[in-house]
């Protein structure tokens, strides 16, 4: 067994601490009696919402979350090719936001390194979403290109 406490509930104040100590600024915001806290990676913002209550100050669970306002319509499969090709995080497309989420669940104790590979999960994953989306972007012209390049060699021949 290992000497290591293990932590089974996490509290604003816990993640508000965990993430600072990784270099995040992290900004507590609350709606009603839902808090959650807001930070950012590579100029990107990000969520942390608090699940499950295990009392009114602890919770059993959480999930980063990164919103992208959509402009314009989305190629078809670019949900299911980040679904396919990526673990750890899902994105969807809801009113009009592209959402990445990462769930991470505490209930039944996880040490604080854990909390922290799941951090830094995240992190990786934003820079990989973006430059997912860089890529998807640049994809139309690059096959406009290559289209149009095709059209001047069969005008050619």
């Amino acid at each position: 067994m290992s000497d290591t406490p293990m932590i089974d509930a996490v509290s604003v104040e816990s993640m508000t601490a965990l993430l600072q100590s990784a270099g995040y600024r992290v900004t507590p915001s609350e709606q009603g009696d839902v808090v959650q806290l807001l930070s950012a990676s590579q100029g990107v913002g990000f969520a942390l919402r608090f699940g499950n209550r295990r009392s009114d100050t602890e919770y059993l669970d959480y999930t980063l979350s990164c919103a992208l306002r959509v402009q314009g319509a989305l190629p078809p499969a670019l949900v299911n090719d980040w679904n396919s090709q990526k673990r750890f995080a899902r994105l969807s497309h809801q009113a009009g936001f592209l959402l990445l989420e990462q769930d991470v669940i505490v209930a039944g104790g996880v040490s604080e390194g854990c909390l922290r590979a799941n951090a830094e999960i995240w992190d990786r994953l934003l820079q990989e979403f973006i430059l997912f989306l860089k890529q998807y972007i640049a994809q139309p012209a690059d096959a406009d290109a290559a289209a149009d390049a095709d059209a001047v060699e069969t005008e050619t021949a």
